[in-house]
Order: C-alpha cells, then structure tokens, then sequence
C-alpha cells in the first residue's frame, strides 16, 4: 500500500522511511494512503482479534511482521450496560493485554517501526500509552525509552518497568514530559512512538469503530469519548469515514467528547467556536489520562466533533468519583478517566432510542 506523510498544515509529503515526526513549518503529520476497500464476507475467515482488519491498514501486501507481535488484542465485548437502558451498550476496552484501549495504536505502530527496521522507540506517556508501547516494543525486540511525569500513578510506572522499558521521569506537566521526550528524539536520532504525533497509531484506533460495525452489523447513532490528546475520537472518526467511503454506514456517528472541568481547553474553545485550542490554566483531576492543557491535533478534534454535529461537555472532580462508584455497582471496575467519560454521558441529554457506545477505555486496577 503506497503511503506518505502530509503536513495537516501546509501539505509537504515526507517518505515514511524519513525518521520525521511532524513538518518542518511544525504541522502535524497525517497518513496519505490508498483508498481503503473492505469486503465484508471475507472478515468471516480471519481471526477475531484487531489484525482481522489489517488490509484497511498501511503495511506491504501480506505483511506477517504483525503475528510475532500481536497478543491478541482487539474485539473487545459490546454489550448491555443496563436493561434499564437498551440502546445505550458499553465496549468494554479494558479487556486488553496491557489493560487499556491504547493497545489499538500501539500493536499498530509497533508493528509498522519494527517494518521499517526501527531499532529503538522514544514514547511520552500519562501512563497508559507509555505501558502498551513498551509491552509491544519488547515482543517486538525493540528498545524503548518511556518518558513519564513524577505524579503518574506507581502501578503504571511499574507495570512499564516490567516490560523492560528504561523510564525517564520529569518534574513539570505532561507538556513538560513530552517537550523532554522530542528533544531526546532529536538529540538522539531515535524513532518517535508517540500516540499523539505517529498517523500509524490512528491506524489502530479507527479497529474500534470496525469492531463496533461488525458487532452491530450497522453504524450507532452516538459514541461518547473521553478526549485529551484525542487518540481514541479521531481514530473512530477515521475508521468510520472509511467505512462510510465504502459505503458499509449510512452516516458518521455523532461525537459527543467528554473532558474533565479542571482540564478542558477543547470544550472551552468548543464553546468559543474556535478553531484551535488555547492552553488551558487549569487544575490536577482524577482523570490523569485526559488531563491535556494543550492538545497537539486540537484543530483536527474540534474539526471531527464539528462535522459529526458532536458535542464537548465537561465534568467536575465530585462527578468523576460519583460514576467511578456507580460503575463499578454495575459490575465495571474502571480507572478515574473512564469514570469520566461515564459522567459525561449521565449529563448528556438523548432519547430512549438513540444508539449510544460508551467505551471503558481502563482498568481500574491501574490507578491510585
């Protein structure tokens, strides 16, 4: 599959094999590649994992470099959350090797470095990202250094340590942990695997709006996302529109983006009807994961959340904690970020009728 690198800003190409991570003008890098064609009946015969996928995804024709590497990941239950409530489903994406959603990506991009012959990988993290890179470099036999900040939750800290990874830790914010991430990437020439800056890591998110297509076998009306740097929201925007390119939906599904009240420069400039996000002075929340003050793809969230007719609301901290406790009531032990996204939806105002996915992106195991 012929791909490059385009600037989302001024639309310079850049070979894939050029160990670049965003254009010189210091745009953000998408994925040019050829027009996606799926064919249904054939997904019968593949397993029933992310990978059943891997023809929507930019890798030479009839790559296996995948297979040493996968863990299973993908395919994760959609199922009922209340009875109550019949048209409102939870796909549960904890159920992951490394225990959150950030699998996806990260089997993904894993795989397509380890293609392009990468030996070493440089990730920044809240947590989560950072663990799925490192489990997924170190089946890849690939050497990674995973930058975190001084308050991310031990449990992460050591679940990465376990999968061999050198952890880098920085006093400041997550900006300040990403800002001493990229220049390392400079200084030391090493392959970005960032799941903000790397297109390749929406290659693996977009698998959960498949999934939820095949498991529906139609598209739902809504899906709410929690959203930070946006890694979950864009890749189901991408894997919808090109499911909808293939004329397999009717129409994308409304993005309705859940962020914390102490942490929301999207929903401010949502609400501001701006076209890009400002940085955020905002507070500490439960909700580390998505506790961005300056998200990178700020243009390209609000631009999808405004083309599905979405929305952006927001939720305080007594929130947060209130629907970790009832979700957990219901069976479903998630960290404070999922807890979150759940909020958000409590306050979202829908119909009986309307389709709504809820994803629990992580294990609550995982948090403080």
């Amino acid at each position: 599959m012929k791909q490059y690198y385009v600037c989302n800003v001024c639309e310079t190409k850049y070979d894939i094999a050029e160990n670049v991570w965003k254009c010189r003008c210091g745009g953000m890098l998408n994925l040019l590649k050829e027009k996606v064609t799926l064919d249904p009946a054939s997904l019968q015969q593949l397993p029933p994992t992310l990978w059943r996928y891997i023809d929507t995804m930019p890798f030479e024709k009839n790559s296996n470099i995948w297979k040493s590497i996968t863990m299973g990941e993908g395919y994760t239950p959609l199922i009922l959350l209340d009875e109550t409530e019949p048209n409102t489903l939870v796909k549960v994406d904890y159920m992951m090797p490394t225990l959150s959603f950030k699998d996806r990506g990260a089997a993904v991009l894993i795989a397509k470095a380890k293609e392009l012959g990468v030996t070493r990988v440089i990730a920044d993290s809240s947590g989560n990202a950072g663990t799925a890179i490192a489990a997924y470099a170190r089946r890849a036999n690939i050497s990674c250094d995973i930058f975190l900040g001084e308050g991310t939750s031990p449990k992460k800290i050591a679940q990465i340590k376990a999968h061999g990874a050198n952890v880098r830790t920085v006093n400041g914010t997550r900006e300040d942990v990403a800002d001493a991430a990229q220049k390392a990437v400079i200084e030391e020439k090493h392959f970005y695997a960032s799941h903000v800056y790397n297109p390749f890591f929406y290659e693996g998110t977009k698998t959960y709006a498949y999934e939820i297509w095949e498991q529906m076998k139609e598209e739902p009306d809504t899906l709410i996302i929690p959203v930070g740097n946006g890694t979950l929201l864009l890749g189901v925007y991408y894997g919808f529109k090109e499911l909808l390119e293939n004329e397999l939906i009717k129409k994308i599904p409304k993005l309705v983006a859940i962020q914390a009240e102490n942490c929301a420069p999207l929903a401010e400039a949502f609400i501001n009807e701006e076209v890009e996000a400002k940085h955020f002075e905002g507070k500490s929340t439960l909700a580390e994961g998505i506790a961005i003050a300056a998200p990178a793809r700020s243009v390209q969230i609000l631009e999808a959340i405004r083309s599905t007719n979405g929305e952006i609301l927001t939720v305080d901290e007594e929130e947060i904690a209130q629907a970790r406790a009832t979700l957990a009531g219901k069976g479903f032990y998630v960290e404070p970020t999922t807890a979150a996204n759940y909020a958000g939806y409590l306050k979202y105002d829908h119909s009986l009728s309307e389709k709504i996915i809820i994803p629990l992106c992580g294990a609550g195991i995982k948090a403080n």
